[in-house]
């Protein structure tokens, strides 16, 4: 990458200024970053000096990846959702790998990339998908991805909040809860049964509480 400044830490994965709460040491990482400034000359290239103090990685409660607050509102479905799961993906494989190839992923025919392009085009469109089973699968599969990557990171996790995480921030779990409200809405009662199974009563109620379904 050949950055001009870059100050290389020996802390865990998602954790860039060491451990979390401790404001004192992540000022002194961030005020030796900054003092790069100084250098007269570039590229520069430092270890910090000192390790991150203790930290319980096998029960540390974090998330490795961030959601933006806001998508870019002039964006097609489909062009959000394949950003947001192309970002998604070195975070998926890096817990693939540490689970020794293990993953819920693969009850859908395509793969999570195809199948999320598709739900975006169709959403896009505002027609409401009719193989149900397709739709199913396809869901669950792009779900078990995305919660892959976000606990990639080692460690225990607080259920609650990930699953909140996924359907408050994300831009598939707002395209759920956006094919959630059509077929809610479609006048017809089979409708209703494949609206129930797309997303929890919790995460309407609370995309609901927020006045909307998109993030």
């Amino acid at each position: 990458m050949q950055p001009p400044r870059a100050l290389w830490v020996p802390f865990p994965l998602g954790r860039p200024l060491g451990k979390p709460g401790d404001a004192s040491f992540q000022r002194d990482v961030i005020e030796s970053a900054l003092d790069m400034l100084h250098r007269q000359a570039g590229p520069v290239l430092e270890d910090y000096p000192h390790d991150v103090p203790a930290i319980d990685d096998e029960n540390s409660v974090a998330c490795p990846v961030s959601f933006p607050t806001e998508a870019p509102q002039d964006a097609s479905w489909k062009t959000r959702l394949a950003r947001e799961i192309g970002e998604l993906a070195p975070w998926y494989e890096l817990g693939r790998r540490r689970r020794g190839g293990r993953s819920l992923v693969g009850i859908a025919d395509a793969s999570p990339q195809q199948n999320i392009q598709l739900l975006g085009e169709q959403l896009d469109d505002n027609v409401l998908p009719t193989d149900v089973v397709w739709l199913k699968r396809a869901v669950e599969d792009i779900k078990a991805y995305y919660l892959e990557a976000m606990t990639a990171q080692p460690g225990d996790y607080d259920s609650v909040t990930i699953q909140s995480q996924f359907w408050q921030q994300t831009q598939f779990g707002a395209a759920v809860l956006a094919l959630h409200q059509q077929f809610q809405h479609s006048g017809d009662d089979r409708h209703k049964m494949i609206a129930r199974i797309l997303a929890p009563r919790e995460a309407v109620d609370a995309a609901t509480a927020q006045g909307g379904n998109t993030p």
